[in-house]
């Protein structure tokens, strides 16, 4: 391999495990694939679950017309035509399965924009969830080369671990004691998988659990940890209990995702009962107690009592207090989860 290659190769890992925002490594990543491709347009994207389109981290060198083609869901069609949706090696034009003519995103946008020819391979994490693409198109049919193709066929894994928008909340969930299974929610409340993790039953579409996670980071919070009832709602006794932790995405790009959502063992309760646990979580939200009583079909003075014996429970006589060892101890049933119960 000639030094230039390997400088460029080496280039590539060092800004796949470099920090910073996706959206800046996104584009470091340019200078080096240029030097092994001379590209005159880029397109790095990740596509967006909810609307099934490609979310740009980097793209440059295209007309509008070729831009509002990239950007908008027909690409996604001619992706899957050309099998850049499946794993597998870098291709060029020259490459696709069916003539290129027979590819509108080429034939009518790309080749009449002056490019002659395209690099294009699927960007897949280390679990083969499908993440994005990678498109490179120059003006002359003489690059990509197949040497220079290969090649970033082969980076390709590299190069989607350093777009990966959760690798650093997967890295996060993997290392939480006694993780079972988790999940990445997207704003439109769908769950992709998350890397190094299996899925989970609280996670399946239409779980009140994707709702309550939502709601604990819309205001920004980055962080929440509670209990939740099992699929049957069982909450008394030895009640099946897990632990859901939630860790908020920021809000860049590619902005679809909303957090990773962690199920793990519920770990000791301090023996708080779940209808405590229930109180507590409505008291959080600052439901009123009347409000609270007639969720629970009690009376204040019962009420009364839930809340002097969770607090004695966690070590205090104080209200106040008792949330706040409550919150920070992630002992409470957030209300939506309760009505499961």
């Amino acid at each position: 391999m000639a030094q230039d290659t390997l400088d460029a190769v080496l280039e590539v890992q060092q800004v796949a495990t470099a920090r910073g925002s996706m959206a800046q490594r996104a584009q470091a990543l340019l200078e080096p694939l240029h030097r092994l491709v001379p590209f005159e347009g880029h397109w790095l994207a990740l596509l967006d679950p909810d609307k099934q389109t490609f979310a740009p981290l980097a793209i440059a060198g295209y007309d509008e017309r070729c831009r509002r083609r990239l950007q908008g869901p027909e690409v996604v069609t001619d992706v899957e035509l050309v099998g850049l949706d499946r794993r597998r090696q870098a291709i060029c034009a020259r490459d696709f399965p069916v003539p290129a003519q027979e590819v509108p995103t080429w034939a009518d946008y790309l080749w009449p924009a002056g490019f002659r020819e395209t690099l294009g391979v699927g960007l897949f994490t280390a679990d083969d969830c499908y993440l994005g693409i990678l498109g490179l198109h120059t003006d002359t049919p003489a690059h990509p080369t197949d040497a220079a193709r290969d090649l970033i066929g082969l980076l390709a894994p590299v190069i989607a671990a350093a777009l990966d928008p959760t690798r650093t909340l997967a890295a996060a969930a993997r290392a939480m004691r006694g993780a079972l299974g988790g999940g990445v929610l997207t704003r439109a409340g769908q769950v992709l998988p998350l890397t190094g993790l299996p899925g989970h039953r609280l996670l399946r579409p239409g779980s009140a659990l994707l709702a309550v996670a939502a709601r604990q980071v819309a205001g920004g919070v980055r962080y929440a940890a509670f209990l939740c009832p099992g699929p049957g709602g069982e909450t008394g006794g030895d009640g099946l209990l897990w632990r859901a932790t939630v860790l908020g995405c920021a809000d860049e790009p590619p902005h679809f995702l909303c957090a990773v959502i962690v199920v793990s063992e519920a770990g000791p309760r301090r023996g708080l009962t779940g209808v405590e646990l229930q109180v507590l979580g409505m008291l959080l939200v600052e439901w009123p107690d009347a409000r609270i009583a007639a969720a629970l079909g009690a009376s204040r003075y019962q009420l009364a009592d839930h809340i002097a014996r969770a607090a004695a429970r966690l070590g205090t006589a104080d209200r106040g207090v008792a949330l706040v060892r409550a919150f920070n101890q992630g002992l409470y049933i957030p209300p939506g989860l309760r009505d499961r119960a």
